[in-house]
């Protein structure tokens, strides 16, 4: 009988512990919206040299370092993974380069990209180290511009870009946190053909040179969980 009652209470004791983990898992935050702040380094693409009316030599041209922002929306599938969207806007000037620089007008650089995240710790941990990936499009917006009498609005373009980010999550609440990082997106924009390159075997073909525009972006923010 001691045996029965001694297997009763290991029985309950149990089911109260997987109770109590289930309840606390619930209560795991499993949306998080943030919002951050930033400043990008950009830079462009190159091109063969031109000899411009101000009698200057142009052979690059790039958004210039600016102010940028971010909204991230993500969804934990598990306590440390999370997929989610995130958008930034870069606030930049283009400009080209050579033997002096000379900006051309305003351009808003957009990022569009699905990610997913990898969250370092336990959720109730006060600092979480993430690593995050992505996949998606960067737009380039249309740039004013006015040369002489002439005046008008270059085309936007969009390209398939991709971002790699890290930093630390700190919370100080279980619901409000901080969020500092860091990020780099590559956009490929060409390729410039660098010659030939001939094998005995596979014969001769031409050999490219992938150029792409890279934001490299500095930020702090705050996140909302629940």
């Amino acid at each position: 009988m001691l045996a029965g009652v001694i297997r009763k209470s290991v029985w309950m004791a149990a089911t109260l512990s997987l109770a109590v983990v289930g309840s606390a898992r619930a209560q795991d935050p499993r949306v998080e919206i943030g919002g951050s702040a930033a400043w990008t380094l950009s830079d462009g693409v190159t091109f063969d040299g031109l000899l411009a009316g101000d009698g200057n030599v142009y052979n690059g041209i790039e958004p210039k370092d600016s102010f940028s922002y971010s909204l991230n929306l993500g969804f934990f599938v598990t306590p440390q993974v999370e997929v989610g969207f995130l958008f930034s806007q870069q606030k930049s000037t283009l400009q080209v380069t050579g033997t002096t620089d000379r900006e051309i007008g305003d351009q808003s650089v957009d990022n569009y990209h699905g990610y997913f995240a990898y969250n370092f710790g336990e959720p109730d941990a006060s600092v979480r180290p993430y690593l995050l990936a992505g996949a998606g499009a960067t737009n380039y917006g249309g740039v004013p511009y006015s040369v002489g009498s002439v005046s008008g609005t270059t085309d936007g373009s969009t390209k398939f870009s991709g971002t790699l980010g890290a930093g630390l999550k700190l919370y100080p609440g279980k619901k409000v946190g901080l969020k500092l990082g860091v990020r780099w997106t590559p956009t490929y924009i060409k390729s410039d053909e660098e010659g030939w390159w001939c094998d005995p075997y596979w014969g001769c073909y031409v050999v490219s040179n992938a150029q792409y525009s890279n934001q490299f972006e500095l930020s702090g923010g705050l996140i909302i969980r629940f």
